[in-house]
């Protein structure tokens, strides 16, 4: 089976902006992209990008789920990076004319189209390293996809490390390359020396995220997740299930959390915790690996109620439980 994002639709939708205005969208092939060699998002990073989600429902119809949310943490990307604004009614415009063409090629739940915005600084001048693009392209790739971890339900092994951080803390809340990027090095040798799935970041022992996924505690009926901050990105989907949790009476804690509370709680044998993103939606936590030794979370294997609360973001994606929130767009 192909990776998770590997295959792509193979039109996309594509816009410019010339520095003055964005000019209307077209479809052109997504097996090439044509700018200058010196382009400002290949030597600078000005470079950000988006991921959500279209379901297809019983009745044939297709739905894109909180595509207002990532459209605005686009816009505030582009911003925080001094990109070109978006013109957020054309994004919003060239997404589903992409999705509607490619309807047919939406697989069934539990897999999805998933929706790639990706806006790049395309100025040709090496010499600008201090100055913004003043233009840039921005395109709608899509890929149809499954279960972002090819494990499953399988529970994941998460490195501790307080002392590196996945990326500049006034960049964290950006959507950009260049934060995975910056944390690929550390994870890969996580991988390799502890077989770990990914790092759990907790610099100076405050628990913040993974290098692709925000980091939740579930103990009992509260959740603890780490408050908003400019330093980690501010997950759609954590809002999702949190906004979900609060629905069904639990308790939600957005605050600080160390690593030392943390490693207390989980030592409950009915501790949860657990990775959410639009990829690895709700994903379950089974070991921690913190100076060489492995602590189990919890009973070590996936939770009752990481399962409800995936479940319940799942039945609305997919049409079975009621959208309350207006989170759901048709194409």
């Amino acid at each position: 089976m192909a990776g998770f994002g590997s295959v792509f639709m193979p039109e996309m939708t594509l816009a410019r902006f010339d520095g003055e205005r964005w000019s209307e969208s077209s479809f052109v092939p997504s097996d090439s992209l044509s700018f200058h060699a010196g382009a400002h998002g290949l030597h600078y990073s000005s470079s950000v990008f988006e991921g959500l989600k279209a379901f297809k429902h019983n009745d044939g119809s297709i739905k894109l789920f909180r595509m207002d949310r990532n459209l605005a943490r686009l816009t505030n990307s582009s911003e925080l990076l001094s990109l070109p604004p978006i013109d957020v009614a054309l994004v919003e415009q060239m997404i589903i004319s992409a999705v509607r063409k490619f309807a047919d090629q939406t697989p069934e739940p539990p897999g999805s189209m998933y929706v790639r915005p990706t806006h790049i600084g395309t100025d040709a001048q090496i010499g600008a390293a201090a100055s913004p693009s003043e233009t840039s392209v921005l395109y709608i790739l899509l890929s149809p996809v499954g279960n972002y971890f090819s494990g499953g339900d399988r529970p994941l092994r998460l490195l501790v490390e307080e002392q590196g951080m996945r990326c500049a803390p006034h960049m964290g809340m950006i959507k950009s390359g260049g934060n995975y990027a910056s944390a690929l090095g550390p994870i890969l040798q996580a991988k390799k020396t502890w077989q770990a799935d990914q790092i759990l970041f907790c610099p100076g022992g405050d628990v913040q995220e993974t290098g692709a996924a925000n980091f939740l505690l579930i103990d009992g009926n509260e959740i603890v997740t780490k408050n908003l901050d400019p330093s980690f990105l501010h997950g759609v989907t954590r809002d999702s299930l949190l906004t979900l949790a609060a629905e069904m009476g639990m308790t939600v804690s957005e605050r600080a959390l160390s690593v030392d509370e943390l490693v207390d709680r989980v030592a409950n044998p009915d501790c949860e915790a657990a990775l959410s993103g639009t990829a690895a939606v709700l994903t379950p936590v089974g070991t921690l690996i913190r100076n060489g030794e492995e602590i189990q979370v919890g009973s070590g294997e996936v939770g009752p109620t990481t399962l409800k609360l995936r479940q319940a973001l799942n039945d609305i994606q997919w049409g079975i439980g009621e959208d309350n929130h207006g989170w759901l767009t048709p194409i």
